[in-house]
């Protein structure tokens, strides 16, 4: 298993591989599986992300009746020219709150790297696809990419928001996904994982403070922040903006500011925007109900 994110490129390099069979065969080891089998099983993940987009139900609410609808309204401004990012951003809004209202909403996702944060990787990635008419193949190279980041993150760090805050979450997603979207642009190992690192070092320090204690306020529209970040952070790394701060030294600085948070600011709905005056009456409402 991959230590770090240096190692990764280090393998590639050796062995003049890309970034993402790097990660494949070392899956393939650890799994005790062929490269076929390991292939077939991303390419069965990627289609779930499919599905978590294509099977949206804009009149669908959650339990609570907070989460719905969204990612309608988004569609609407895009076609209607209503969105000042742009078509392309404005795609990936609309699939990030589409698919995290379909966790709300108890549908089928892939948590990648949580199901809090299940709209960043496939918003960009189904995005960048849709847009630019990319073969599945390629799409599920990148979901290697995808997955070797976020082992190195869970490793080096946490990729869960009861440790380190939603930085390990949505965080976490945000950089997977530059790191691929980075890949699909041909960009080199560097500039794969310089943006991951940019994407989450955007992030840094990031609350875990979900409303009534529920994966839907502020958790769904954190989903939209987090695939745009990742737009974003490829962007700049494409373009030869590198972060001074090497790769695995920001996951690791991510893992010393979620030590440094507070409690109530790591999923426990004890702290931020779970505690305002509105959030505890919606607290309050979810008892009744």
């Amino acid at each position: 298993m991959f230590t770090s994110l240096q190692h990764i490129e280090e393998r590639a390099e050796k062995f003049e591989l890309p970034f993402w069979k790097a990660v494949q065969l070392d899956d393939c080891l650890e799994q005790d599986i062929s490269e076929e089998e390991s292939f077939n099983k991303m390419r069965a993940m990627y289609q779930a992300m499919k599905d978590s987009d294509t099977n949206y139900e804009p009149d669908l609410k959650s339990a609570s009746g907070l989460v719905g609808g969204e990612g309608q309204k988004i569609h609407n401004a895009r076609l209607n020219n209503n969105l000042l990012c742009g078509d392309f951003i404005g795609l990936v809004s609309e699939k990030a709150l589409k698919i995290a209202a379909s966790n709300a909403c108890m549908k089928r996702i892939v948590a990648a790297p949580t199901a809090g944060s299940c709209g960043v990787v496939p918003a960009v990635l189904l995005s960048y696809q849709e847009t630019y008419n990319i073969e599945d193949d390629k799409m599920i190279e990148a979901l290697y990419v995808v997955a070797g980041i976020g082992a190195v993150i869970a490793h080096r760090a946490t990729i869960a928001g009861a440790l380190g805050g939603c930085q390990a979450e949505i965080g976490s997603a945000s950089a997977m996904a530059a790191g691929a979207l980075s890949y699909l642009r041909g960009g080199s190992n560097k500039q794969i994982t310089h943006s991951a690192a940019i994407a989450l070092k955007g992030l840094l320090g990031l609350a875990c403070d979900p409303v009534a204690g529920l994966v839907e306020v502020p958790c769904v529209k954190r989903n939209v922040i987090g695939a745009a970040n990742a737009v974003t952070s490829s962007d700049l790394v494409i373009n030869d903006v590198f972060s001074k701060i090497p790769p695995d030294e920001v996951i690791d600085a991510m893992k010393n500011v979620g030590k440094c948070m507070s409690n109530d600011i790591k999923e426990t709905a004890r702290g931020g925007l779970a505690i305002t005056p509105t959030g505890l009456k919606y607290k309050e409402k979810m008892k009744m109900d």
